[in-house]
């Protein structure tokens, strides 16, 4: 009897148990940046669910730092996405009717945060159920660069390298000869898949264009790849002829600081004789005091000529008027010579 009810109840938990599943299994998805990740999470109900029907998607961020935080839910017949800011108006509900048993998201426009554990929660009393579901989030290839580490010339050593600026590992490489013959070295086959291929003591043979294959699981990248091997150059001639160019600059600087040091000593030279002679010229006199000097002497000559001299003296010209030129000295007027009668005596008198 024990053994009976302990079957019962056994069937009935079972029962239970089965009442809501959710029929996507979990998996993981990868997808690349920028791109559309579908989160599938579909489920059925029994007619034993007769409460309110409610989902909920959570995630846990790939860097553990915080517990698992609601990014989308369904209640009561409404919708909300504005719980968790990174992913805000980037993830939405793809079925219209959540009634339906089809619970799936979509994320728009992937980015690295968004890598992490996203868990989708379906619960309408008695049942609940849920899974869940890992998403990558990588980068594909891209700006990748080919170029030639070392000097192309024949029997040199250098090196093919494909580098691309970005992209998540692991990456693939693969080099391709798409110009001239397109056989490659027997030394190069193994370095075929690598980033870098090793040329050793190359040959004119080696030219051509070549082309690097960057992938990884979600997408790829090219670039191309012009060589051109060539004769040695004349490293003597080149070493010379930067020697004279040193040399040539080094005479021209030599020649413009001797000009200039010569124009500088020719200006001092010019400053230092005009000093000189500013120091050897008299101070002006003004304008008043030489007018006033000359009117002077001429009062003084005047006084001391008699009347008989008068005639002669009136005869000179005496509208001159003294130059404006201060350092010329003012000369007095000439005065003709005076004439002098012999003294003779009348009446006692003794006339001049």
């Amino acid at each position: 009897m024990a053994l009976l009810l302990r079957f019962v109840l056994l069937c009935g938990v079972a029962d239970f148990t089965r009442s809501l599943s959710i029929t996507t299994p979990e998996q993981m998805i990868e997808k690349a940046r920028g791109e559309t990740a579908y989160l599938p999470c579909k489920f059925t109900l029994s007619p034993e669910d007769q409460g309110p029907l409610d989902i909920e998607w959570l995630i846990s961020p790939a860097d553990n730092q915080v517990v698992d935080q609601v990014i989308i839910l369904y209640s009561g017949d409404k919708m909300y996405d504005d719980y968790y800011p990174d992913l805000k108006g980037r993830v939405h509900f793809t079925s219209n009717d959540l009634k339906s048993g089809d619970a799936s998201i979509n994320v728009t426009n992937l980015q690295l945060s968004d890598i992490g554990t996203y868990q989708c929660k379906v619960k309408k009393a008695p049942g609940v159920a849920n899974k869940k579901f890992q998403l990558v989030v990588l980068v594909k290839p891209s700006g990748t660069r080919c170029y030639v580490d070392g000097s192309e010339e024949i029997g040199n050593d250098f090196k093919l390298k494909c580098e691309p600026k970005e992209g998540s590992l692991p990456l693939q490489y693969e080099w391709q000869k798409l110009s001239d013959s397109q056989k490659l070295p027997t030394s190069w086959l193994s370095e075929m898949t690598s980033s870098v291929i090793s040329v050793k003591n190359a040959s004119s043979e080696y030219s051509g264009t070549y082309s690097c294959t960057v992938k990884n699981r979600v997408g790829s990248d090219q670039c191309l790849l012009r060589l051109n091997v060539v004769p040695p150059s004349n490293k003597a001639g080149l070493i010379a002829g930067a020697i004279i160019g040193i040399l040539l600059a080094l005479v021209l600087i030599g020649l413009i600081i001797f000009c200039c040091h010569k124009k500088r000593r020719e200006e001092k030279y010019e400053k230092e004789v005009h000093h000189d002679i500013r120091e050897d010229v008299p101070p002006p006199k003004s304008r008043t005091s030489t007018a006033r000097s000359y009117i002077g002497s001429n009062h003084s000559s005047l006084g001391s000529m008699s009347p008989s001299n008068m005639e002669g003296y009136s005869k000179t010209q005496y509208n001159q008027v003294p130059s404006e030129d201060f350092e010329r000295t003012p000369q007095s007027p000439t005065l003709p010579p005076a004439k002098f009668k012999h003294p003779y005596k009348t009446d006692g008198i003794t006339v001049v």
